[in-house]
Protein backbone atom coordinates (compact mmCIF):
# COMPACT_ATOMS: atom_id res chain seq x y z
CA UNK A 1 0.00 0.00 0.00
CA UNK A 2 1.36 3.43 -0.96
CA UNK A 3 1.08 5.94 1.84
CA UNK A 4 0.72 9.65 1.11
CA UNK A 5 3.88 11.66 1.67
CA UNK A 6 4.08 15.43 1.57
CA UNK A 7 6.75 16.99 -0.63
CA UNK A 8 8.10 19.18 2.17
CA UNK A 9 8.73 16.08 4.31
CA UNK A 10 11.18 14.36 1.94
CA UNK A 11 13.78 17.03 1.30
CA UNK A 12 15.64 17.26 -1.99
CA UNK A 13 15.41 14.07 -4.04
CA UNK A 14 18.45 13.18 -6.12
CA UNK A 15 19.08 10.58 -8.80
CA UNK A 16 22.12 9.50 -6.74
CA UNK A 17 22.85 10.58 -3.17
CA UNK A 18 26.64 10.47 -3.01
CA UNK A 19 26.90 12.80 -0.03
CA UNK A 20 24.93 10.52 2.33
CA UNK A 21 26.88 7.51 1.08
CA UNK A 22 30.10 9.33 1.91
CA UNK A 23 28.92 10.29 5.40
CA UNK A 24 28.36 6.62 6.23
CA UNK A 25 31.99 5.70 5.44
CA UNK A 26 33.53 9.11 6.06
CA UNK A 27 36.19 8.00 8.55
CA UNK A 28 37.73 5.36 6.30
CA UNK A 29 37.59 7.56 3.19
CA UNK A 30 39.13 10.52 5.00
CA UNK A 31 41.86 8.38 6.55
CA UNK A 32 42.82 6.94 3.16
CA UNK A 33 42.92 10.34 1.49
CA UNK A 34 44.96 11.78 4.34
CA UNK A 35 47.42 8.90 4.12
CA UNK A 36 48.01 9.65 0.44
CA UNK A 37 48.58 13.32 1.25
CA UNK A 38 50.94 12.44 4.11
CA UNK A 39 53.04 10.10 1.98
CA UNK A 40 52.94 12.21 -1.17
CA UNK A 41 52.49 9.05 -3.28
CA UNK A 42 49.93 10.64 -5.56
CA UNK A 43 50.81 8.61 -8.67
CA UNK A 44 51.00 4.79 -8.61
CA UNK A 45 51.04 4.77 -4.83
CA UNK A 46 50.50 1.65 -2.69
CA UNK A 47 46.71 2.09 -2.67
CA UNK A 48 46.58 1.59 -6.45
CA UNK A 49 48.20 -1.84 -6.30
CA UNK A 50 46.21 -2.78 -3.22
CA UNK A 51 42.93 -1.81 -4.82
CA UNK A 52 43.77 -3.71 -8.01
CA UNK A 53 44.56 -6.78 -5.92
CA UNK A 54 41.39 -6.57 -3.82
CA UNK A 55 39.16 -5.94 -6.84
CA UNK A 56 40.73 -8.95 -8.56
CA UNK A 57 39.95 -11.09 -5.51
CA UNK A 58 36.38 -9.77 -5.39
CA UNK A 59 35.82 -10.64 -9.06
CA UNK A 60 37.84 -13.88 -8.95
CA UNK A 61 39.87 -12.67 -11.91
CA UNK A 62 43.64 -13.02 -12.34
CA UNK A 63 44.43 -9.39 -13.08
CA UNK A 64 42.95 -5.94 -12.64
CA UNK A 65 44.69 -3.21 -14.63
CA UNK A 66 43.61 0.22 -13.33
CA UNK A 67 43.40 3.19 -15.69
CA UNK A 68 42.14 6.75 -15.84
CA UNK A 69 38.48 6.12 -16.76
CA UNK A 70 36.08 3.65 -18.31
CA UNK A 71 36.47 5.06 -21.80
CA UNK A 72 40.22 4.57 -21.60
CA UNK A 73 39.62 1.01 -20.42
CA UNK A 74 37.75 0.25 -23.63
CA UNK A 75 40.40 1.91 -25.79
CA UNK A 76 43.27 0.16 -24.02
CA UNK A 77 41.48 -3.18 -24.36
CA UNK A 78 41.19 -2.78 -28.12
CA UNK A 79 44.82 -1.70 -28.39
CA UNK A 80 45.98 -4.63 -26.26
CA UNK A 81 44.05 -7.06 -28.47
CA UNK A 82 45.83 -5.71 -31.51
CA UNK A 83 42.79 -4.46 -33.43
CA UNK A 84 43.80 -2.61 -36.59
CA UNK A 85 42.23 0.24 -38.61
CA UNK A 86 39.40 -1.11 -40.73
CA UNK A 87 38.58 -3.99 -38.38
CA UNK A 88 34.88 -4.22 -37.58
CA UNK A 89 33.57 -4.29 -34.02
CA UNK A 90 29.99 -5.27 -33.19
CA UNK A 91 28.41 -2.97 -30.64
CA UNK A 92 24.84 -2.35 -29.41
CA UNK A 93 23.33 0.83 -30.80
CA UNK A 94 21.48 1.50 -27.51
CA UNK A 95 24.39 2.48 -25.26
CA UNK A 96 26.42 5.45 -24.11
CA UNK A 97 28.55 6.99 -26.85
CA UNK A 98 31.86 5.97 -25.23
CA UNK A 99 31.35 2.36 -26.31
CA UNK A 100 31.35 3.33 -29.98
CA UNK A 101 33.57 6.38 -29.60
CA UNK A 102 36.76 4.46 -28.87
CA UNK A 103 36.10 2.15 -31.82
CA UNK A 104 35.94 5.11 -34.20
CA UNK A 105 38.84 6.86 -32.49
CA UNK A 106 41.11 3.89 -33.25
CA UNK A 107 39.90 3.95 -36.88
CA UNK A 108 38.02 0.72 -36.40
CA UNK A 109 34.55 0.34 -37.82
CA UNK A 110 31.63 0.23 -35.36
CA UNK A 111 28.92 -2.12 -36.59
CA UNK A 112 25.68 -1.35 -34.79
CA UNK A 113 23.35 -4.10 -33.57
CA UNK A 114 19.87 -3.53 -32.19
CA UNK A 115 18.98 -4.58 -28.66
CA UNK A 116 16.48 -6.84 -26.95
CA UNK A 117 13.28 -4.82 -26.40
CA UNK A 118 12.87 -5.96 -22.79
CA UNK A 119 16.39 -6.60 -21.51
CA UNK A 120 17.99 -3.62 -23.34
CA UNK A 121 21.20 -5.58 -24.05
CA UNK A 122 22.56 -6.59 -27.46
CA UNK A 123 20.17 -8.84 -29.41
CA UNK A 124 22.14 -12.05 -29.91
CA UNK A 125 19.70 -13.27 -32.57
CA UNK A 126 20.99 -10.55 -34.93
CA UNK A 127 24.71 -11.25 -34.60
CA UNK A 128 25.05 -13.77 -37.43
CA UNK A 129 23.58 -11.27 -39.89
CA UNK A 130 26.16 -8.66 -38.88
CA UNK A 131 29.37 -10.68 -38.99
CA UNK A 132 31.74 -10.33 -41.97
CA UNK A 133 35.35 -11.41 -42.64
CA UNK A 134 36.38 -8.03 -41.18
CA UNK A 135 34.66 -8.66 -37.84
CA UNK A 136 37.33 -8.92 -35.15
CA UNK A 137 35.52 -8.15 -31.88
CA UNK A 138 32.21 -7.66 -30.12
CA UNK A 139 31.48 -5.33 -27.21
CA UNK A 140 28.46 -6.52 -25.23
CA UNK A 141 27.26 -3.78 -22.86
CA UNK A 142 25.79 -4.89 -19.54
CA UNK A 143 23.29 -2.06 -19.62
CA UNK A 144 21.54 -0.60 -16.56
CA UNK A 145 22.95 -3.31 -14.27
CA UNK A 146 22.46 -6.78 -15.69
CA UNK A 147 24.56 -8.88 -18.04
CA UNK A 148 24.04 -9.46 -21.72
CA UNK A 149 23.50 -13.06 -22.84
CA UNK A 150 27.17 -13.93 -22.48
CA UNK A 151 26.83 -17.68 -23.00
CA UNK A 152 25.40 -17.11 -26.48
CA UNK A 153 27.90 -14.34 -27.17
CA UNK A 154 30.89 -16.49 -26.21
CA UNK A 155 29.67 -19.34 -28.45
CA UNK A 156 29.25 -16.86 -31.32
CA UNK A 157 32.70 -15.38 -30.70
CA UNK A 158 34.36 -18.79 -30.58
CA UNK A 159 32.64 -19.84 -33.82
CA UNK A 160 33.92 -16.75 -35.65
CA UNK A 161 37.24 -16.44 -33.80
CA UNK A 162 36.63 -12.90 -32.55
CA UNK A 163 37.44 -11.10 -29.31
CA UNK A 164 34.90 -10.26 -26.61
CA UNK A 165 35.30 -7.00 -24.69
CA UNK A 166 32.70 -6.66 -21.93
CA UNK A 167 31.54 -3.14 -21.09
CA UNK A 168 30.59 -3.71 -17.48
CA UNK A 169 30.65 -0.08 -16.32
CA UNK A 170 27.01 -0.31 -15.21
CA UNK A 171 27.05 -3.86 -13.83
CA UNK A 172 30.05 -4.27 -11.55
CA UNK A 173 29.23 -6.90 -8.95
CA UNK A 174 26.53 -8.60 -11.01
CA UNK A 175 26.65 -12.40 -11.20
CA UNK A 176 26.25 -14.37 -14.42
CA UNK A 177 25.13 -18.02 -14.35
CA UNK A 178 25.89 -20.35 -17.26
CA UNK A 179 23.51 -23.16 -18.22
CA UNK A 180 25.77 -25.68 -16.45
CA UNK A 181 25.42 -23.76 -13.18
CA UNK A 182 28.84 -22.07 -13.29
CA UNK A 183 28.61 -18.61 -11.74
CA UNK A 184 31.03 -15.78 -12.51
CA UNK A 185 31.18 -12.03 -12.09
CA UNK A 186 30.24 -9.58 -14.83
CA UNK A 187 33.31 -8.49 -16.76
CA UNK A 188 35.27 -11.71 -16.25
CA UNK A 189 33.78 -13.80 -19.06
CA UNK A 190 35.20 -12.28 -22.24
CA UNK A 191 38.82 -11.63 -23.15
CA UNK A 192 38.78 -8.29 -21.32
CA UNK A 193 36.18 -6.66 -19.07
CA UNK A 194 36.10 -2.87 -18.85
CA UNK A 195 34.60 -0.83 -16.04
CA UNK A 196 34.30 2.76 -14.87
CA UNK A 197 34.53 4.29 -11.42
CA UNK A 198 32.71 7.50 -12.34
CA UNK A 199 31.24 8.88 -9.08
CA UNK A 200 27.64 7.82 -9.81
CA UNK A 201 28.57 4.21 -10.63
CA UNK A 202 27.74 1.44 -8.15
CA UNK A 203 31.43 1.49 -7.20
CA UNK A 204 32.44 5.09 -7.77
CA UNK A 205 35.35 7.27 -6.76
CA UNK A 206 35.52 11.06 -6.28
CA UNK A 207 36.57 11.80 -9.84
CA UNK A 208 37.43 9.70 -12.86
CA UNK A 209 38.75 6.15 -12.76
CA UNK A 210 38.51 2.86 -14.59
CA UNK A 211 39.93 -0.63 -14.86
CA UNK A 212 40.29 -3.70 -17.04
CA UNK A 213 39.55 -7.21 -15.76
CA UNK A 214 41.77 -9.80 -17.46
CA UNK A 215 42.47 -13.50 -16.90
CA UNK A 216 45.22 -13.96 -19.50
CA UNK A 217 48.66 -13.16 -18.04
CA UNK A 218 50.28 -11.95 -21.26
CA UNK A 219 47.29 -9.87 -22.26
CA UNK A 220 47.23 -8.20 -18.84
CA UNK A 221 50.94 -7.44 -19.12
CA UNK A 222 50.43 -5.88 -22.54
CA UNK A 223 47.43 -3.81 -21.37
CA UNK A 224 49.43 -2.53 -18.41
CA UNK A 225 52.35 -1.65 -20.68
CA UNK A 226 50.15 0.25 -23.15
CA UNK A 227 48.54 2.20 -20.30
CA UNK A 228 52.02 3.28 -19.18
CA UNK A 229 53.38 4.87 -22.37
CA UNK A 230 54.12 1.44 -23.86
CA UNK A 231 56.86 0.73 -21.35
CA UNK A 232 57.48 -2.35 -19.24
CA UNK A 233 60.74 -0.89 -17.91
CA UNK A 234 61.02 2.85 -17.33
CA UNK A 235 62.27 4.74 -20.40
CA UNK A 236 62.13 1.59 -22.54
CA UNK A 237 59.07 1.84 -24.80
CA UNK A 238 58.29 -1.44 -26.56
CA UNK A 239 54.97 -0.44 -28.14
CA UNK A 240 53.07 2.76 -28.82
CA UNK A 241 51.07 3.43 -25.68
CA UNK A 242 49.34 6.22 -23.82
CA UNK A 243 49.17 7.65 -20.32
CA UNK A 244 46.18 6.31 -18.42
CA UNK A 245 46.38 5.67 -14.70
CA UNK A 246 44.18 5.62 -11.63
CA UNK A 247 45.21 8.34 -9.17
CA UNK A 248 46.23 7.09 -5.73
CA UNK A 249 43.64 9.25 -3.96
CA UNK A 250 40.88 7.72 -6.09
CA UNK A 251 42.21 4.24 -5.31
CA UNK A 252 42.00 5.11 -1.63
CA UNK A 253 38.36 6.11 -2.00
CA UNK A 254 37.59 2.91 -3.89
CA UNK A 255 39.33 0.80 -1.25
CA UNK A 256 37.00 2.30 1.34
CA UNK A 257 33.94 1.56 -0.79
CA UNK A 258 34.75 -1.90 -2.17
CA UNK A 259 33.87 -3.82 1.05
CA UNK A 260 30.40 -2.23 0.84
CA UNK A 261 29.74 -2.99 -2.84
CA UNK A 262 27.56 -6.04 -2.25
CA UNK A 263 25.51 -4.09 0.30
CA UNK A 264 25.20 -1.17 -2.10
CA UNK A 265 23.96 -3.50 -4.83
CA UNK A 266 21.54 -5.23 -2.44
CA UNK A 267 20.15 -1.84 -1.39
CA UNK A 268 19.58 -0.90 -5.00
CA UNK A 269 17.85 -4.23 -5.64
CA UNK A 270 15.56 -3.59 -2.67
CA UNK A 271 14.60 -0.16 -4.00
CA UNK A 272 13.88 -1.77 -7.38
CA UNK A 273 11.69 -4.39 -5.69
CA UNK A 274 9.56 -1.66 -4.08
CA UNK A 275 9.23 0.14 -7.41
CA UNK A 276 8.28 -3.11 -9.17
CA UNK A 277 5.59 -3.86 -6.63
CA UNK A 278 4.15 -0.35 -6.86
CA UNK A 279 4.02 -0.28 -10.67
CA UNK A 280 3.09 -3.90 -11.32
CA UNK A 281 -0.55 -3.16 -12.21
CA UNK A 282 0.00 0.17 -13.99
CA UNK A 283 -0.74 -0.40 -17.70
CA UNK A 284 1.26 2.65 -18.82
CA UNK A 285 4.46 1.32 -17.26
CA UNK A 286 6.61 -1.71 -18.03
CA UNK A 287 9.04 -2.45 -15.21
CA UNK A 288 12.55 -3.79 -15.91
CA UNK A 289 12.65 -7.42 -16.99
CA UNK A 290 15.07 -9.66 -15.14
CA UNK A 291 17.17 -12.12 -17.13
CA UNK A 292 17.26 -15.61 -15.63
CA UNK A 293 21.01 -15.86 -16.26
CA UNK A 294 22.06 -12.65 -14.49
CA UNK A 295 21.51 -10.82 -11.26
CA UNK A 296 20.63 -7.15 -11.61
CA UNK A 297 22.57 -4.52 -9.66
CA UNK A 298 20.31 -1.68 -10.87
CA UNK A 299 22.78 1.00 -11.79
CA UNK A 300 19.65 2.50 -13.30
CA UNK A 301 16.00 1.69 -12.68
CA UNK A 302 14.63 2.11 -16.18
CA UNK A 303 10.95 1.93 -17.10
CA UNK A 304 9.30 1.74 -20.49
CA UNK A 305 6.49 4.28 -20.64
CA UNK A 306 3.60 3.39 -22.94
CA UNK A 307 0.21 5.05 -23.24
CA UNK A 308 1.27 8.47 -21.94
CA UNK A 309 3.79 10.94 -23.30
CA UNK A 310 7.16 10.08 -21.80
CA UNK A 311 8.55 13.61 -22.02
CA UNK A 312 5.38 15.08 -20.51
CA UNK A 313 5.66 12.58 -17.65
CA UNK A 314 9.27 13.63 -17.07
CA UNK A 315 8.21 17.28 -16.95
CA UNK A 316 5.38 16.51 -14.52
CA UNK A 317 7.76 14.69 -12.21
CA UNK A 318 10.19 17.60 -12.31
CA UNK A 319 7.37 19.95 -11.29
CA UNK A 320 6.79 17.73 -8.26
CA UNK A 321 10.48 17.75 -7.34
CA UNK A 322 11.27 14.29 -8.68
CA UNK A 323 14.27 14.06 -11.03
CA UNK A 324 14.40 11.47 -13.78
CA UNK A 325 16.72 10.72 -16.69
CA UNK A 326 16.46 9.47 -20.25
CA UNK A 327 19.20 6.98 -21.21
CA UNK A 328 19.60 7.58 -24.19
CA UNK A 329 17.42 10.13 -26.02
CA UNK A 330 19.32 10.14 -29.33
CA UNK A 331 20.34 6.72 -30.71
CA UNK A 332 23.96 6.38 -31.84
CA UNK A 333 23.02 5.97 -35.49
CA UNK A 334 21.31 9.38 -35.39
CA UNK A 335 24.28 11.14 -33.77
CA UNK A 336 26.10 13.41 -36.23
CA UNK A 337 29.41 11.72 -35.51
CA UNK A 338 28.06 8.30 -36.56
CA UNK A 339 25.46 9.08 -39.23
CA UNK A 340 25.68 6.92 -42.34
CA UNK A 341 23.62 7.02 -45.49
CA UNK A 342 22.16 3.58 -44.82
CA UNK A 343 21.02 4.53 -41.30
CA UNK A 344 17.57 5.91 -41.96
CA UNK A 345 14.49 5.91 -39.79
CA UNK A 346 13.65 2.34 -38.86
CA UNK A 347 17.19 0.99 -39.23
CA UNK A 348 17.19 -0.06 -35.56
CA UNK A 349 13.52 -0.08 -34.58
CA UNK A 350 13.90 -1.30 -30.99
CA UNK A 351 16.50 1.31 -30.09
CA UNK A 352 14.51 4.03 -31.82
CA UNK A 353 11.44 3.02 -29.83
CA UNK A 354 13.36 2.89 -26.55
CA UNK A 355 14.80 6.36 -27.12
CA UNK A 356 11.22 7.64 -27.07
CA UNK A 357 9.91 5.53 -24.18
CA UNK A 358 12.56 4.80 -21.53
CA UNK A 359 12.64 6.75 -18.29
CA UNK A 360 14.95 6.14 -15.33
CA UNK A 361 13.85 6.96 -11.79
CA UNK A 362 16.08 7.83 -8.81
CA UNK A 363 17.80 4.79 -7.33
CA UNK A 364 20.76 4.72 -4.98
CA UNK A 365 22.18 3.06 -1.91
CA UNK A 366 20.82 5.52 0.65
CA UNK A 367 17.23 5.84 -0.57
CA UNK A 368 14.86 6.69 2.31
CA UNK A 369 11.46 5.01 2.45
CA UNK A 370 9.59 8.33 2.52
CA UNK A 371 11.48 9.59 -0.52
CA UNK A 372 10.69 6.49 -2.52
CA UNK A 373 7.04 6.59 -1.51
CA UNK A 374 6.88 10.21 -2.66
CA UNK A 375 8.50 9.29 -5.99
CA UNK A 376 6.00 6.47 -6.49
CA UNK A 377 2.97 8.60 -5.68
CA UNK A 378 4.30 11.33 -7.96
CA UNK A 379 4.66 8.88 -10.86
CA UNK A 380 1.15 7.49 -10.31
CA UNK A 381 -0.50 10.90 -9.92
CA UNK A 382 1.35 12.28 -12.96
CA UNK A 383 0.24 9.37 -15.13
CA UNK A 384 -3.33 9.90 -13.97
CA UNK A 385 -3.12 13.59 -14.83
CA UNK A 386 -1.77 12.83 -18.30
CA UNK A 387 -4.17 9.98 -19.15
Amino acid sequence: MIKTVNREDVGKIQMVDLQTQYQNIKEQVDNNIQEVINTGAFINGPFVKRFASELAIYNNVHHVVPCANGTDALQLAMMALGLKPGDEVLVPVHTYVATAEVIALLQLEPVFVDVDPELFTIDVTQLEDKVTPKTKAIVPVHLYGQCADMESIMKFAKKHDIYVIEDTAQAIGADYTFSDGTEVKAGTIGHIGCTSFFPSKNLGCFGDGGAMLINDDELAKKAQMIASHGQSVKYHHDVVGCNSRLDTIQAGVLLAKLPHLDTYNANRAYVAKIYNRAFAEVPQIKTPKRADYSTHVFHQYTLIVDGVDRDALKDKLQEKGVPSMIYYPVPLHFQKAYVKEEFGEGSFPVTESLSKSVLSLPIHTEMKEEQQQYIIQSVLSSIEELS
